[in-house]
């Protein structure tokens, strides 16, 4: 429990780096987000493909692969999921703004996930759970209405987070399930799936926007676009699969608050937002909810911890 609660903070804190390498391509590479998404997906798969003969294969010891009839609604569910998730947060980012699109994305993610948990698996949030999400949800209300127009919300990007958020949704609820049944796969075949996934559905739409980005500041924009396939994408997403097979679905997607925090801070300190008292206030709940629920969660894991 313990290591998959680090595992999912790590996964937040570099997906809020995804959005500010967004906005910053959005800049001066020509790239619009669902190339951005397709860019982002294809590297994602080139990566893990190039680090798999050093990881031991995509299996687990000891236990035969499923049946492809069995493994190909797992590869759909996930990778149509991860599809969604990216390509919707990169259009908030694009129409609403970094902070915005990220603190409704994954402001609102607990409470579909929390609703999703309790009607398929019969997870109930508890006191603990209850609180951690109430405060999350107060951050996410300061963050966006407390702002108004200075916060530059738009009503389409809102709109664009959360689908996001949905799409995040399904992703967890069902890594999840999976992990509770015993049948959950390896993170690194599950990941490598779903960018695959991602990448073959959003190439059509890329070709359509278009997919080459222009001449000027090539460098930069080829540095942008590794970095985005690599820290929050290969290694982030890796990670977050195989912490979220054994932590419960609403504590993972109230951990995953933590993404909102750090993008607010690049916000601030590399994008030279304006962080106004609002935007202090939602951040300050937003990661004291975060805060206590890792730390309950990982007392009752040394509690739980056979001697």
């Amino acid at each position: 429990m313990g290591r998959g609660l680090l595992y999912i903070t790590f996964s937040a804190t570099a997906w809020g780096t995804a959005g500010a390498a967004a906005a910053l391509l959005y800049g001066g590479s020509g790239l619009g987000p669902l190339a951005l998404t397709f860019w982002r997906s294809l590297g994602g798969v080139v990566l893990l493909l190039a680090v798999r003969p050093f990881t031991g294969g995509a299996g687990r010891a000891g236990r035969a692969a499923l049946p492809w009839r069995r493994r190909l609604p797992r590869i759909l569910v996930n990778g149509l999921g991860l599809t969604l998730f990216q390509a919707a947060y990169f259009v908030a980012v694009q129409r609403t703004g970094l902070a915005v699109a990220t603190v409704v994305t994954l402001g609102s993610a607990p409470v579909l996930i929390a609703v999703g948990a309790r009607l398929t698996m019969g997870e109930r949030l508890g006191g603990t759970g209850t609180v951690a999400v109430g405060g999350a949800l107060a951050g996410l209300a300061v963050l966006v209405l407390g702002d108004g127009a200075a916060a530059g919300v738009h009503p389409d990007g809102v709109l664009w987070a959360l689908l996001s958020a949905s799409g995040y949704g399904c992703i967890t609820l069902y890594t999840r399930r999976l992990g509770r049944a015993g049948e959950a796969e390896s993170p690194r075949a599950t990941t490598l799936w779903s960018f695959a996934v991602c990448a073959v559905c959003m190439l059509p739409f890329a070709l359509a926007e278009g997919v080459l980005p222009q001449a000027a500041g090539l460098g930069r924009t080829v540095l942008l676009l590794a970095y985005l396939a690599s820290v929050p994408t290969a290694l982030a997403y890796g990670l977050y699969f195989a912490g979220a097979a054994v932590v419960r679905a609403t504590t993972a997607s109230v951990i995953a608050l933590i993404e909102p925090v750090s993008a607010t801070a690049i916000a601030v300190l590399v994008l030279g937002e304006h962080l106004t008292t609002a935007t202090a206030a939602g951040t300050a709940v937003l990661l004291a909810s975060v805060t206590g629920l890792a730390l309950t969660e990982a007392r009752l894991a040394v509690r739980t911890r056979p001697a």
